[in-house]
């Protein structure tokens, strides 16, 4: 059997599972009740340390979590290896401090049979983008199976096809896992992150041209996609690195939303 390790555990979130369920309980101490989306077909997301973006992710899953899926796809972009396309996972099962969660292979292997920009790299096993999903979804969704899909330099409206064709089957959940800005001022950054907000609120793709965004590309899949098929978006939280640190001279960007009708 072969295991994709949690390699940032004990860094950008706890390795111990009751301290990161102490995270979780802390961050349900706020409820979030929305109307209006019976449908949730895809959730977008930070990666940074649960300390900093935990709260905005939750809100995001905590959601999602009420409606029944097969498999859940997290999609996120490349840090650490450059890639031609995208990586999707074919270990086993994927470690997490909550226990392991079980990659679905099968579905894995067919989208790489289907788009041959996809491939298997297992260089990606280093990426945090997507690593810093796995808790949440192994405690909200616990026994489900996961994809995962690590982009690197790859055309929005090619990702966008691999979206098309998972959401197909209504049993999917999607996980567009993206910062915002990083390193400009507290005002600097709301004032770039204030446009990526419209995009995704206002399904505006022009938009996306006049902001930043570590995982941009995701963003402007998932948001094309979603104006093709009459979808609606909802921004739920904003917050910024400073809100935690209460440094405001060197801030990153934090966002989640919802799509689905």
């Amino acid at each position: 059997m072969t295991i994709r390790k949690a390699v940032v555990s004990g860094s950008f979130y706890p390795n111990d599972k009751d301290e990161i369920l102490k995270y979780i309980e802390h961050f349900n101490s706020v409820d979030l009740k929305l109307n209006g989306f019976e449908n949730i077909k895809a959730i977008i997301v930070p990666h940074a340390g649960y300390v900093y973006s935990g709260f905005t992710a939750n809100l995001a899953y905590k959601l999602a979590c009420k409606k029944s899926f097969k498999r859940v796809i997290i999609i996120g972009v490349s840090h650490r290896v450059f890639l031609n396309g995208a990586s999707v996972a074919l270990y086993d099962e994927y470690e997490t401090p909550l226990g392991n969660l079980k990659i679905d292979k099968d579905f894995s292997q067919k989208l790489i049979n289907k788009f041959d920009f996809l491939n298997f790299d297992a260089e990606c096993e280093f990426e945090h983008s997507t690593e810093t999903q796995m808790p949440f979804i192994r405690h909200y969704f616990e026994d489900i199976k996961i994809v995962e899909i690590v982009y690197g330099d790859i055309d929005y409206k090619d990702l966008e096809k691999v979206i098309e064709d998972i959401l197909k089957n209504d049993e999917n959940l999607i996980v567009i896992s993206s910062d915002l800005s990083h390193f400009y001022t507290q005002e600097e950054a709301q004032k770039l992150d204030n446009i990526c907000l419209n995009a995704i609120e206002k399904q505006n793709l022009e938009l996306f041209n006049h902001c930043e965004a570590c995982g941009k590309t995701g963003l402007e899949s998932i948001i094309d996609f979603s104006i093709k098929n009459k979808l609606k978006t909802k921004v739920l939280h904003y917050c910024t690195s400073a809100n935690f640190s209460n440094d405001k001279s060197r801030v990153v960007g934090y966002t989640s939303a919802l799509i689905g009708d």
